[in-house]
């Protein structure tokens, strides 16, 4: 790897300093999200049955992330505006607690997964045997490297925050290649491999991201100039592990019960039977292309903001927003129009199965209509990120998050649309989601002085 420098970020292009943050970002998310489009490819073949059984286990690694934003948002936020402050020190010391306070998480959640797998997939009550056995081996094996993907997030934060976004994306890259290889190897058999179906798959996904903590632990360690002689062992300080829970706590509280309600609409949509959670698995898989793209521009933007914020640059703040809402706008709309006229081509490639083919274009094509106000939503909690007040976003999200229950079983339940209510429930929040954080943070540029924007050469 190639020795690395912070970039500065309260200086120069506004637009092609968020472009040169949020391409590699959004390659790096691309990346996480392949792994399980591998997966989902060779799963595929396998059945629906088998798809289902990996979107059981997939819900439990989706609430992961909520513990790992506990460490990982406040620490991108804090490195960053240390960053922006020229503070050396400072940015160090939270980039070491950062890391104390993920892996810790990491472990209890480990083991609390590891020891409560079978009730944990028995609560989705699919009627199905087989289905569950497959989700528990799954989850088994994956909540045993768990440690990993914890720990490659808050790496790629730290580096995100110093104004690097290459390093992550060339390291995670690395990754996905050697998951790409594993993955029909040890799901299908080959030579001295056994068959491991939806086994070798979490098996392939694990030595895969352990290859990459190992690199960025090396890094960190021994390569990179981003922090000098980086002490991994040394105590944290307690207020700094203070501040940055604080910060963390609101978005993952929002994450994890964005997960929770996820899990609560599975349970819903089980009444169907699990064909409908294979197709949730897929479509959902899908439709993270938007997702992915505005976590892009959101992190960057994040980092961006959090830079000029700790140089106090505020007039740079807005400048930098309002130019990657612009951005975010041109994505949504363009990923609306892929899932509602490409909905059968992009199901197709995963699934082929006549019925869940058709539930799949249904599913794409009433989500797709969201997709706008889903990457609003997701850039400006990136704003709200970098300005250190991360509560707006999140009070947003849960309350209309918390509203899709209701709506689910009415629309599902009580009127014509029946499955495709619960899908019609997700869309309509999304819509209020994305329209009100976008007004929030304009009302804060609008009334707060130092947020005014002036005319400047970098705009």
């Amino acid at each position: 790897m190639v020795r690395q420098t912070k970039v500065d970020l309260t200086s120069g292009s506004i637009l092609s300093g968020l472009l040169h943050m949020a391409i590699p970002i959004m390659g790096t998310s691309f990346i996480h999200t392949a792994y399980n489009l591998t997966d989902m490819i060779w799963i595929g073949f396998l059945g629906s049955s088998a798809v289902a059984a990996v979107g059981i286990a997939g819900f439990f690694l989706w609430l992961a992330q909520a513990f790992i934003i506990v460490g990982k948002t406040g620490t991108e936020i804090k490195v960053a505006q240390s960053t922006g402050a020229h503070d050396e020190k400072g940015a160090t010391l939270y980039a070491r607690t950062g890391i104390h306070i993920t892996l810790c998480i990491a472990l209890l959640y480990s083991v609390i997964i590891f020891l409560f797998r079978s009730p944990i997939v028995g609560f989705f009550n699919t009627n199905d045997a087989h289905v569950e056995q497959m989700a528990v081996k799954y989850l088994g094996i994956i909540a045993i490297g768990l440690i990993f993907p914890f720990g490659n997030q808050v790496f790629s934060g730290i580096f995100n925050g110093r104004g690097d976004s290459k390093t992550p994306f060339k390291i995670n890259g690395l990754g996905l290649l050697i998951n790409m290889i594993l993955d029909p190897i040890l799901i299908n058999g080959y030579g001295p491999f056994p068959k491991m179906s939806v086994s070798g798959a979490a098996l392939a996904t694990v030595i895969a991201q352990g290859v990459v903590f190992c690199i960025f632990v090396y890094q960190i360690k021994f390569k990179h100039t981003l922090y000098d002689r980086f002490e991994f062992f040394k105590r944290s300080s307690m207020i700094k592990i203070k501040e940055i829970v604080k910060l963390g706590l609101p978005p993952a509280f929002q994450s994890g019960l964005f997960t929770f309600i996820s899990i609560i609409i599975a349970r819903i949509i089980a009444t169907y039977g699990p064909l409908p959670i294979a197709v949730q698995k897929v479509g959902s898989q899908i439709e993270s292309l938007t997702w992915m793209t505005a976590t892009g521009f959101a992190v960057a933007l994040g980092a961006f903001v959090g830079q000029n914020y700790g140089a106090r640059k505020f007039s740079r703040v807005a400048a930098g927003y309002r130019t990657a809402i612009r951005v975010a706008f041109g994505i949504g709309a363009f990923n609306t129009i892929l899932l509602f006229f490409g909905a059968k081509w992009l199901f197709m490639i995963f699934i082929r199965e006549p019925d869940a083919v058709a539930l799949g274009v249904d599913y794409l094509r009433i989500l797709g209509l969201s997709q706008l106000f889903m990457c609003i939503e997701i850039t400006c909690s990136g704003a709200f990120n970098g300005i250190g007040k991360t509560e707006p976003a999140a009070i947003t999200s849960i309350a209309f998050n918390l509203l899709r229950i209701p709506l689910a079983l009415y629309f599902s339940q009580m009127t014509f649309l029946g499955l495709n209510g619960i899908w019609w429930s997700i869309t309509v929040t999304s819509i209020f989601k994305g329209t009100i954080v976008y007004l929030w943070f304009g009302h804060i540029i609008k009334h707060r002085p130092e947020f005014k924007l002036e005319n400047e050469a970098a705009v």
